[in-house]
């Protein structure tokens, strides 16, 4: 259960930095509107550091091939995921928002720590690889999806800083060139901003949505359930084949940076975009705070699964929490997992149950006294 124990720490961390920007903007200090300049700061500053820092390691034939690798089963995960998309858009009627919420995980900010503490320093290249290639998209096909914008404009896509920052750290990392210890001071500075500047837009974001449509609105538990419990299965699928033919000593562990970029929440540049491009902003943080809440549940479940279905109920022997101790998945805390999140499950459905039929008989009792037209003005809501 460590794992579940790391996963709500740094998830509660993040949550009382998006607490601030919410507390910011109810205390009447600045407007939700004022987030768009926080948007213009995490997009194109934050971010291109970040990439940039994240390919400053040291150039090995091991590293190469571990990063073709990781590339490979990211640029997979991806294709599956707009494949996926693409089919269920019309069965369940996705919006602009809920397909980008789907497709794009929040790789750039939990991944990274996770990766820290649960394999080392020396596998964080690896989720950079999954960061990298989903940047790319962001910018390309998230980009004109918001947009609506029917054809793909090259020079601005290649133009785009963020996409001149992989270029930079994709040669720096080839021609082995480290930056000056300043520098690098910088731009570690800048990375550890990602996380609580994102948080502090979600927060201030969702200051003009009532926290009750958050977590009662049915619609939002449609791409909830899409982003943590079905795509990641698919992914697992993904995952057992491509580790089948890996061939490398530590591909279990490659993978595994892969599978939990796979797995985060909904991606916060999401709700930057949305804000940039004048978007329903409130609705992509409504679902990036109920996706990021529900995942301190499911992360723990599907690396669990992938233990048991990926590498074949045998340990992954390198997986130490250097602050924790050694992890893995046996039997029994396996199924403890997987009956802790059933019963959470069932808890949630039984709360929405009771709530959705106690609004009905409120309803109902309104109707008696003033008329159906009142109870048919309700139900909008």
């Amino acid at each position: 259960m460590q794992i579940s124990l790391l996963l709500m720490e740094e998830i509660a961390k993040l949550f009382a930095i998006m607490l601030m920007g919410y507390a910011v903007v109810k205390a009447g200090l600045m407007k939700s509107s004022e987030s768009k300049s926080i948007s213009v700061v995490m997009v194109y500053l934050v971010i291109p550091c970040v990439i940039i820092d994240a390919f400053q390691v040291d150039y090995t034939p091991d590293v190469k091939k571990g990063l073709l690798l990781a590339c490979a089963a990211a640029v997979l995960v991806h294709v599956l995921f707009l494949i996926l998309t693409t089919i269920l858009k019309q069965v369940l009627q996705l919006d602009t928002i809920e397909r980008a919420t789907v497709i794009y995980s929040n790789a750039g900010i939990l991944v990274i720590p996770l990766v820290q503490d649960l394999l080392g320093q020396e596998y964080v290249i690896y989720s950079s690889a999954y960061i990298a290639v989903q940047l790319i998209l962001i910018w390309t096909h998230c980009k004109n999806m918001l947009c609506e914008e029917d054809r793909l404009e090259w020079k601005k896509v290649f133009l785009n800083v963020n996409i001149i920052s992989i270029i930079v750290g994709v040669i720096l990392f080839v021609c082995r060139i480290q930056m000056p210890s300043g520098v690098q001071d910088v731009m570690d500075m800048m990375n550890n901003m990602i996380g609580p500047i994102g948080m502090l837009l979600a927060g201030m974001v969702i200051a003009d949505v009532p926290l009750k449509t958050v977590f009662t609105k049915k619609r939002n538990y449609v791409s909830t359930v899409l982003r943590l419990i079905i795509y990641p299965i698919f992914v697992l699928i993904l995952m057992k084949t491509i580790y089948t033919f890996a061939g490398l000593n530590d591909s279990k562990q490659i993978l595994l940076t892969v599978y939990i970029a796979s797995i985060t929440p909904a991606c916060a540049t999401v709700t930057s975009m949305a804000q940039l491009y004048d978007k329903d902003a409130a609705y992509a943080s409504s679902l990036y705070v109920l996706t990021t809440l529900l995942s301190i549940v499911t992360m723990p479940v599907m690396v669990g699964m992938y233990e048991m279905f990926v590498c074949e109920n045998r340990k992954i022997e390198e997986m130490t929490l250097t602050s924790v101790g050694v992890f893995y998945f046996h039997g029994p805390v396996m199924s403890r997992l997987i009956e802790y999140f059933v019963k959470i499950t069932f808890q949630m459905l039984k709360a929405f149950y009771i709530a959705e039929y106690k609004s009905i008989m409120i309803i109902d009792r309104r109707e008696k006294r003033y008329g159906s037209e009142y109870a048919c003005s309700c139900c909008h809501f």
